[in-house]
């Protein structure tokens, strides 16, 4: 039994590296750059190159693997990202920093899309349930992982950047010595807009809103916390409990929506978020406990969104689809992660730091409005001809390359 895994074990130990790495860099960047005295626009620039340089990558990057192969490819990617890592330690610029970001999203789309290809290969239609299952929890424990030691660390020092840096290597090394075969060439990833809205409009739309929510929270959540005087423990505790707490809140909301129309859920969970949001901007909490309590309650909501819109729209697609909606889903919801911070970072600049609050507001009041009135215009797919909801990995840590690994793929895969 554990010889059949001991390769995949050996996989995610990179991707643990890999994933920590990333978690760490994503919050300490903004806490250094508000020590610095970056401007919120810069800031939130940060989070649109990364969310952009991640984009390009989805759509370029196999065409690298394809050349060099996967192991140097990977090996290229994880040194690039180390490089990155490091030269934000030394030349600290608002300007260089955001440039540096959209190069870091790039690799690390290329990496997350070697290690996503080669978990599928070694995954069988048995065991691809358990493959999955392990991939996602140690996506959620390494991103976490990696954001508490920035709790740990000194963020004024260049200490944490050379941690960053040693993450990274780590990354590639069970990649470099493993014996296995190497995957299958990547498959070029491809956007079909129109194929999208026409199979669901209101997944269509939720994961373009959904993304402008969590990229401005994810970009500037971490300057809030600074910006309002809460510890940078707590403000790292606060990035974790967030994406945790969307984390634990799947299951339950899935199941529920497999019992009812999912819109009702999708706008229920939307509204909740919203509702959370206006409460921190409306009475600006300071205490780190309520602040903890409040923005935990709000990825409990927020962080559920996007696998209930994705299950949506594989209520209405074919069994053989599953990987081309799903994927051009989660571009979607990429671009829409490179429209947030834009609009949070000038609602925080221009108001205050609860800012951040009205900017996801907005998206999820809109998201919220837009399921409603299509309640109204189309009916919900018969509950006997679902399939049932299934989480998802931390969506701003995946690729189209993962959906291949999706236990739902097994339908595609035996025809």
């Amino acid at each position: 039994m554990f010889a059949t895994y001991r390769p995949i074990l050996s996989l995610l130990r990179g991707t643990a590296f890999l994933l920590a790495a990333s978690g760490l860099h994503g919050l300490l960047l903004p806490l250094r750059g508000q020590l610095e005295g970056f401007s919120t626009a810069s800031l939130g620039l940060m989070g649109t190159a990364w969310a952009g340089g991640f984009v390009t990558g989805c759509f370029f990057a196999p065409r690298l693997v394809r050349r060099a192969g996967h192991v140097r490819a990977f090996g290229a990617f994880a040194a690039s990202g180390a490089i990155v890592a490091l030269l934000t330690g030394l030349i600290i610029d608002e300007y260089v920093w955001i440039l540096l970001r959209a190069f870091t999203g790039f690799t690390m789309a290329g990496a997350f899309m070697v290690i996503e290809s080669w978990l599928n290969e070694k995954a069988t239609n048995e065991n691809r349930g358990t493959v999955f299952g392990l991939y996602m929890m140690v996506t959620y424990a390494s991103i976490m992982g990696g954001q508490m030691i920035v709790a740990g660390g000194d963020v004024k020092s260049a200490s944490l950047f050379m941690i960053t840096g040693i993450l990274f290597c780590l990354s590639l090394l069970p990649t470099a010595v493993s014996t296995q075969s190497h995957p299958k060439p990547l498959q070029d990833v491809k956007l079909d807009v129109k194929g999208l809205y026409a199979n669901s409009p209101v997944s269509a739309v939720a994961c373009l809103l959904i993304g402008i929510a969590n990229g401005a929270w994810g970009t500037l959540g971490a300057v809030y916390g600074a910006r309002i005087g809460i510890s940078t423990a707590e403000i790292a505790l606060m990035m974790s409990l967030v994406v945790v707490a969307g984390a634990a809140m799947q299951l339950p909301a899935g199941r529920l929506s497999d019992k009812t129309d999912r819109r009702f859920v999708l706008a229920g969970a939307a509204f909740g978020a919203a509702l959370f949001a206006i409460v921190v901007f409306l009475f600006e909490p300071r205490s780190g406990v309520f602040v903890l309590v409040l923005t935990a309650s709000y990825g409990a909501f927020a962080y559920t969104l996007y696998s209930i819109a994705v299950a949506h729209a594989n209520d209405h697609a074919r069994a053989e689809d599953f990987v081309k909606v799903s994927g051009g889903l989660l571009l979607l919801y990429g671009f829409g992660t490179m429209i947030g911070p834009l609009l949070a970072a000038g609602l925080m600049g221009s108001l205050r730091p609860e800012g951040l609050f009205l900017a996801t507001a907005l998206a999820h009041l809109c998201l919220a409005g837009y399921t409603l009135l299509r309640i109204s215009r189309r009916a919900p797919v018969p509950i006997e001809n679902r399939d049932a909801f299934k989480t998802q990995p931390a969506d701003r840590s995946v690729t189209p390359e993962a959906l291949r690994l999706d236990p739902r793929r097994k339908a595609e895969t035996n025809g």
